[in-house]
Protein backbone atom coordinates (compact mmCIF):
# COMPACT_ATOMS: atom_id res chain seq x y z
CA UNK A 1 0.00 0.00 0.00
CA UNK A 2 1.48 3.41 -1.09
CA UNK A 3 1.86 5.51 1.73
CA UNK A 4 0.20 8.93 2.35
CA UNK A 5 2.54 12.16 0.66
CA UNK A 6 2.91 15.50 1.27
CA UNK A 7 1.32 16.00 -2.72
CA UNK A 8 -1.48 14.07 -1.27
CA UNK A 9 -2.14 16.20 2.39
CA UNK A 10 -1.66 19.87 -0.28
CA UNK A 11 -4.33 18.11 -2.81
CA UNK A 12 -6.84 18.02 0.00
CA UNK A 13 -5.93 20.97 1.50
CA UNK A 14 -5.92 22.95 -1.73
CA UNK A 15 -2.37 24.49 -0.95
CA UNK A 16 0.73 23.73 -2.49
CA UNK A 17 3.36 20.87 -1.38
CA UNK A 18 5.61 23.57 -0.01
CA UNK A 19 3.33 24.65 2.50
CA UNK A 20 2.31 21.68 4.12
CA UNK A 21 5.76 20.64 4.12
CA UNK A 22 6.28 23.89 6.36
CA UNK A 23 3.48 23.29 8.40
CA UNK A 24 4.48 19.99 9.39
CA UNK A 25 8.12 20.99 9.83
CA UNK A 26 6.81 23.40 12.36
CA UNK A 27 7.39 26.56 10.37
CA UNK A 28 3.97 27.53 9.85
CA UNK A 29 4.56 30.94 11.46
CA UNK A 30 8.28 31.91 10.25
CA UNK A 31 6.62 31.61 6.59
CA UNK A 32 3.46 33.56 7.74
CA UNK A 33 0.90 31.26 7.00
CA UNK A 34 -2.13 31.34 8.22
CA UNK A 35 -3.53 29.69 11.69
CA UNK A 36 -6.48 28.56 9.33
CA UNK A 37 -4.58 27.42 6.75
CA UNK A 38 -2.05 25.27 9.33
CA UNK A 39 -5.20 23.77 11.45
CA UNK A 40 -6.70 22.50 8.03
CA UNK A 41 -3.24 20.88 7.17
CA UNK A 42 -2.55 19.50 9.95
CA UNK A 43 -6.21 18.27 10.30
CA UNK A 44 -5.82 16.25 6.66
CA UNK A 45 -2.87 14.77 8.21
CA UNK A 46 -3.83 13.23 11.05
CA UNK A 47 -6.85 11.91 9.43
CA UNK A 48 -4.74 10.63 6.63
CA UNK A 49 -2.48 9.30 9.33
CA UNK A 50 0.56 10.91 7.83
CA UNK A 51 3.69 9.86 8.74
CA UNK A 52 7.12 11.66 7.68
CA UNK A 53 10.11 9.69 5.62
CA UNK A 54 12.78 10.06 8.73
CA UNK A 55 15.33 10.08 5.92
CA UNK A 56 14.23 12.66 4.11
CA UNK A 57 13.00 15.13 6.99
CA UNK A 58 16.75 14.25 8.13
CA UNK A 59 17.89 15.85 5.43
CA UNK A 60 15.63 18.58 5.43
CA UNK A 61 16.38 19.59 9.31
CA UNK A 62 19.48 17.95 9.72
CA UNK A 63 17.66 15.66 12.69
CA UNK A 64 16.15 12.12 12.25
CA UNK A 65 14.52 11.65 15.77
CA UNK A 66 16.13 8.65 15.98
CA UNK A 67 18.77 7.26 18.29
CA UNK A 68 20.89 3.95 17.66
CA UNK A 69 21.53 1.58 20.76
CA UNK A 70 24.10 -1.12 19.88
CA UNK A 71 24.59 -3.79 22.96
CA UNK A 72 26.41 -6.63 23.65
CA UNK A 73 23.34 -9.01 23.82
CA UNK A 74 19.67 -8.00 23.62
CA UNK A 75 18.82 -11.59 24.46
CA UNK A 76 21.03 -11.26 27.85
CA UNK A 77 18.75 -9.92 31.07
CA UNK A 78 20.50 -7.02 31.24
CA UNK A 79 20.64 -5.49 28.50
CA UNK A 80 17.28 -5.95 27.21
CA UNK A 81 16.53 -4.35 30.79
CA UNK A 82 18.83 -1.31 30.03
CA UNK A 83 17.19 -0.93 26.70
CA UNK A 84 13.48 -1.17 27.53
CA UNK A 85 14.38 1.93 29.83
CA UNK A 86 16.10 3.94 26.92
CA UNK A 87 13.39 2.97 25.08
CA UNK A 88 11.08 4.27 26.84
CA UNK A 89 12.78 7.54 28.18
CA UNK A 90 13.70 8.71 24.84
CA UNK A 91 10.01 8.55 23.71
CA UNK A 92 9.52 11.25 26.48
CA UNK A 93 11.73 12.92 24.38
CA UNK A 94 9.76 12.30 20.72
CA UNK A 95 12.88 10.12 19.88
CA UNK A 96 12.47 6.67 18.42
CA UNK A 97 15.72 4.05 19.13
CA UNK A 98 17.13 1.44 16.75
CA UNK A 99 18.62 -1.48 18.32
CA UNK A 100 21.62 -3.97 17.54
CA UNK A 101 23.46 -6.36 19.21
CA UNK A 102 27.30 -7.41 18.76
CA UNK A 103 27.62 -10.69 20.32
CA UNK A 104 31.13 -8.64 21.57
CA UNK A 105 32.27 -9.49 17.75
CA UNK A 106 34.07 -6.32 16.38
CA UNK A 107 33.54 -7.06 12.71
CA UNK A 108 29.85 -6.83 13.65
CA UNK A 109 29.86 -4.16 15.99
CA UNK A 110 31.37 -1.89 12.81
CA UNK A 111 28.55 -3.15 10.80
CA UNK A 112 25.82 -2.10 12.82
CA UNK A 113 27.79 1.24 13.33
CA UNK A 114 27.63 1.51 9.37
CA UNK A 115 23.92 0.28 9.26
CA UNK A 116 23.07 3.51 11.72
CA UNK A 117 25.02 6.03 10.48
CA UNK A 118 22.98 5.51 6.71
CA UNK A 119 20.06 5.70 8.61
CA UNK A 120 21.44 8.95 9.98
CA UNK A 121 20.52 8.95 13.53
CA UNK A 122 20.66 11.88 15.70
CA UNK A 123 22.88 10.07 18.78
CA UNK A 124 24.59 6.82 19.81
CA UNK A 125 24.22 4.69 23.22
CA UNK A 126 26.87 1.91 22.73
CA UNK A 127 28.37 -0.78 24.80
CA UNK A 128 31.50 -1.10 22.69
CA UNK A 129 33.76 -4.23 21.86
CA UNK A 130 37.25 -4.30 22.40
CA UNK A 131 39.05 -2.00 19.67
CA UNK A 132 36.26 0.00 18.60
CA UNK A 133 37.09 3.77 20.03
CA UNK A 134 38.67 4.61 16.77
CA UNK A 135 35.90 3.69 14.75
CA UNK A 136 33.54 5.55 17.60
CA UNK A 137 35.76 8.59 16.83
CA UNK A 138 34.87 9.13 13.61
CA UNK A 139 30.82 9.58 14.08
CA UNK A 140 30.67 12.91 14.18
CA UNK A 141 27.54 12.46 16.33
CA UNK A 142 26.49 12.73 20.13
CA UNK A 143 28.23 8.50 21.87
CA UNK A 144 27.71 7.96 25.10
CA UNK A 145 29.23 4.54 26.38
CA UNK A 146 27.43 2.14 28.73
CA UNK A 147 28.54 -0.86 30.54
CA UNK A 148 32.18 -0.17 30.16
CA UNK A 149 34.48 2.70 28.40
CA UNK A 150 38.16 3.29 27.10
CA UNK A 151 40.61 3.73 29.69
CA UNK A 152 42.64 5.54 27.14
CA UNK A 153 40.43 8.29 25.54
CA UNK A 154 39.86 10.52 28.13
CA UNK A 155 36.93 12.55 26.64
CA UNK A 156 34.24 10.53 26.16
CA UNK A 157 30.67 10.20 27.70
CA UNK A 158 29.77 7.10 29.83
CA UNK A 159 27.60 5.63 32.70
CA UNK A 160 29.10 2.48 34.24
CA UNK A 161 28.78 1.06 37.43
CA UNK A 162 31.45 0.48 40.13
CA UNK A 163 32.49 -3.14 39.29
CA UNK A 164 35.73 -3.23 41.33
CA UNK A 165 33.37 -2.27 43.85
CA UNK A 166 30.69 -4.69 43.65
CA UNK A 167 32.91 -7.10 43.06
CA UNK A 168 35.10 -6.43 46.86
CA UNK A 169 31.35 -6.13 48.28
CA UNK A 170 30.66 -9.51 47.13
CA UNK A 171 33.38 -11.45 48.57
CA UNK A 172 33.46 -8.72 51.75
CA UNK A 173 29.72 -10.53 52.39
CA UNK A 174 30.91 -14.18 51.73
CA UNK A 175 33.73 -13.56 54.22
CA UNK A 176 30.88 -12.25 56.79
CA UNK A 177 28.71 -15.21 56.16
CA UNK A 178 31.86 -17.40 57.33
CA UNK A 179 33.19 -18.38 53.81
CA UNK A 180 37.12 -18.82 53.65
CA UNK A 181 37.74 -20.35 50.17
CA UNK A 182 35.70 -18.51 47.49
CA UNK A 183 36.35 -19.06 44.06
CA UNK A 184 35.73 -16.57 40.87
CA UNK A 185 34.19 -17.91 36.97
CA UNK A 186 34.65 -15.17 34.74
CA UNK A 187 35.84 -14.49 31.43
CA UNK A 188 38.63 -14.04 29.40
CA UNK A 189 37.48 -11.06 28.17
CA UNK A 190 40.24 -8.09 28.69
CA UNK A 191 37.38 -5.17 28.57
CA UNK A 192 37.47 -3.10 31.42
CA UNK A 193 34.40 -4.32 32.91
CA UNK A 194 35.51 -7.55 33.37
CA UNK A 195 39.05 -6.57 34.50
CA UNK A 196 37.56 -4.17 37.23
CA UNK A 197 35.46 -7.40 38.49
CA UNK A 198 38.81 -9.29 38.48
CA UNK A 199 40.64 -6.69 40.49
CA UNK A 200 37.70 -6.19 42.94
CA UNK A 201 37.41 -9.78 44.12
CA UNK A 202 41.25 -10.53 43.90
CA UNK A 203 42.25 -7.09 46.35
CA UNK A 204 38.94 -8.70 48.54
CA UNK A 205 41.08 -11.57 49.15
CA UNK A 206 43.74 -10.18 49.83
CA UNK A 207 42.23 -7.65 52.17
CA UNK A 208 41.18 -10.83 54.44
CA UNK A 209 43.85 -12.92 53.90
CA UNK A 210 42.05 -15.52 51.52
CA UNK A 211 43.68 -17.89 49.51
CA UNK A 212 44.22 -16.29 46.60
CA UNK A 213 46.05 -17.98 43.24
CA UNK A 214 45.35 -19.83 39.96
CA UNK A 215 43.27 -22.16 41.15
CA UNK A 216 40.75 -19.94 42.67
CA UNK A 217 40.20 -18.03 39.22
CA UNK A 218 38.29 -19.52 35.73
CA UNK A 219 37.88 -17.46 32.85
CA UNK A 220 36.00 -18.68 30.07
CA UNK A 221 35.22 -17.51 25.84
CA UNK A 222 32.45 -15.24 25.69
CA UNK A 223 31.94 -17.38 22.60
CA UNK A 224 31.14 -20.44 24.11
CA UNK A 225 27.20 -21.78 24.72
CA UNK A 226 25.80 -22.62 27.60
CA UNK A 227 26.49 -26.49 27.20
CA UNK A 228 30.15 -25.35 26.90
CA UNK A 229 29.74 -23.23 30.03
CA UNK A 230 28.20 -25.89 32.15
CA UNK A 231 31.25 -28.16 31.07
CA UNK A 232 33.34 -26.14 32.09
CA UNK A 233 32.47 -24.79 35.23
CA UNK A 234 31.18 -28.51 36.48
CA UNK A 235 34.90 -29.48 35.59
CA UNK A 236 36.25 -26.42 37.27
CA UNK A 237 34.38 -27.57 40.27
CA UNK A 238 35.08 -31.12 40.15
CA UNK A 239 39.20 -30.09 40.57
CA UNK A 240 38.67 -27.64 43.18
CA UNK A 241 36.37 -29.46 46.10
CA UNK A 242 38.28 -27.45 48.42
CA UNK A 243 35.91 -24.19 47.61
CA UNK A 244 33.09 -23.43 49.41
CA UNK A 245 31.77 -20.44 47.76
CA UNK A 246 31.98 -19.07 44.20
CA UNK A 247 31.54 -15.60 43.13
CA UNK A 248 29.95 -15.72 39.72
CA UNK A 249 31.15 -12.37 37.41
CA UNK A 250 27.87 -11.94 34.86
CA UNK A 251 24.46 -13.42 35.88
CA UNK A 252 24.80 -16.12 32.21
CA UNK A 253 27.84 -17.66 34.00
CA UNK A 254 26.07 -17.87 37.24
CA UNK A 255 22.70 -19.43 35.36
CA UNK A 256 25.12 -22.22 33.82
CA UNK A 257 26.76 -22.00 37.31
CA UNK A 258 23.52 -23.34 39.04
CA UNK A 259 23.35 -25.99 36.46
CA UNK A 260 26.72 -27.47 37.11
CA UNK A 261 26.68 -27.19 40.96
CA UNK A 262 23.37 -29.32 40.82
CA UNK A 263 24.95 -31.99 37.97
CA UNK A 264 27.64 -32.92 40.55
CA UNK A 265 25.13 -32.94 43.43
CA UNK A 266 25.83 -30.37 45.53
CA UNK A 267 23.43 -27.90 47.61
CA UNK A 268 23.25 -24.67 46.64
CA UNK A 269 23.64 -22.38 50.21
CA UNK A 270 24.33 -25.41 51.95
CA UNK A 271 26.91 -27.04 50.89
CA UNK A 272 28.29 -24.09 48.51
CA UNK A 273 27.51 -20.72 48.99
CA UNK A 274 27.03 -18.52 45.71
CA UNK A 275 27.21 -14.44 44.63
CA UNK A 276 26.38 -13.39 41.22
CA UNK A 277 27.34 -9.98 39.77
CA UNK A 278 23.80 -8.78 37.86
CA UNK A 279 20.21 -10.06 39.24
CA UNK A 280 18.14 -11.97 36.97
CA UNK A 281 14.17 -13.60 37.54
CA UNK A 282 16.06 -16.64 37.79
CA UNK A 283 17.61 -15.55 41.08
CA UNK A 284 15.12 -14.14 42.89
CA UNK A 285 12.44 -17.11 41.61
CA UNK A 286 14.87 -19.74 42.46
CA UNK A 287 14.49 -22.17 45.47
CA UNK A 288 17.30 -21.33 47.05
CA UNK A 289 17.01 -18.40 45.68
CA UNK A 290 20.75 -15.99 44.50
CA UNK A 291 22.23 -13.25 46.37
CA UNK A 292 23.29 -11.08 43.55
CA UNK A 293 25.19 -7.71 42.99
CA UNK A 294 22.42 -5.91 41.73
CA UNK A 295 22.64 -3.13 38.58
CA UNK A 296 20.26 -0.18 39.36
CA UNK A 297 18.75 -0.74 35.50
CA UNK A 298 16.37 2.22 35.82
CA UNK A 299 19.01 4.62 36.75
CA UNK A 300 21.40 3.69 34.07
CA UNK A 301 18.53 3.78 30.96
CA UNK A 302 17.53 7.44 32.07
CA UNK A 303 20.90 8.48 33.16
CA UNK A 304 22.22 7.47 29.28
CA UNK A 305 19.29 9.24 27.77
CA UNK A 306 19.83 12.82 30.48
CA UNK A 307 23.34 12.86 28.90
CA UNK A 308 22.91 12.57 25.08
CA UNK A 309 19.72 14.81 24.90
CA UNK A 310 21.58 17.46 26.73
CA UNK A 311 24.68 16.61 24.47
CA UNK A 312 22.53 16.64 21.67
CA UNK A 313 20.87 20.00 22.88
CA UNK A 314 24.23 21.34 23.56
CA UNK A 315 23.48 21.99 27.10
CA UNK A 316 26.24 20.22 28.62
CA UNK A 317 29.55 20.42 28.94
CA UNK A 318 31.11 17.25 27.18
CA UNK A 319 32.17 14.65 28.70
CA UNK A 320 30.11 13.74 31.39
CA UNK A 321 31.13 10.00 32.91
CA UNK A 322 29.07 8.84 35.90
CA UNK A 323 29.74 5.36 38.01
CA UNK A 324 26.96 4.62 39.78
CA UNK A 325 26.65 2.06 43.13
CA UNK A 326 25.40 -1.35 42.94
CA UNK A 327 23.01 -3.27 45.58
CA UNK A 328 24.09 -6.49 47.38
CA UNK A 329 20.73 -8.35 47.47
CA UNK A 330 20.99 -10.92 49.90
CA UNK A 331 19.22 -13.81 49.54
CA UNK A 332 19.38 -17.83 50.41
CA UNK A 333 22.69 -19.25 48.52
CA UNK A 334 24.78 -17.21 51.20
CA UNK A 335 23.51 -18.11 54.21
CA UNK A 336 26.53 -18.60 57.37
CA UNK A 337 28.25 -21.11 56.10
CA UNK A 338 27.13 -24.20 57.85
CA UNK A 339 30.79 -25.79 58.14
CA UNK A 340 31.53 -22.87 59.87
CA UNK A 341 28.85 -22.88 62.70
CA UNK A 342 29.77 -26.53 63.03
CA UNK A 343 33.28 -25.86 64.08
Amino acid sequence: MKGISIKDIAQQAGVSPTTVSFVLNGKGKEKRISEQVSKRILKIAGKLKYKPNQLARGLRTGKTKTIGLIVEDIANNFFANVAKVVEDEADKYGYKVLFGSTEDDEEKARGLLEVLRYRQVDGYIITPTLNLDKDIATLQKPVVLMDRYFPNVKDSSYVVVDNYQGAMTAVDHLVAQGYKHIGIITTTSHQIQMQQRLEGFNAALKKHGLPAGKNVIKRLPFDLDRPGYTQEITKYLQNNRELDAVFFATNYLGICGIESIRSIGLQIGTELGMVSFDDHDIFRLLSPAVTCVAQPVEEIGRTLIRILMEELDETSEAPRQVVLPLELRERESSVPNKKLVKS
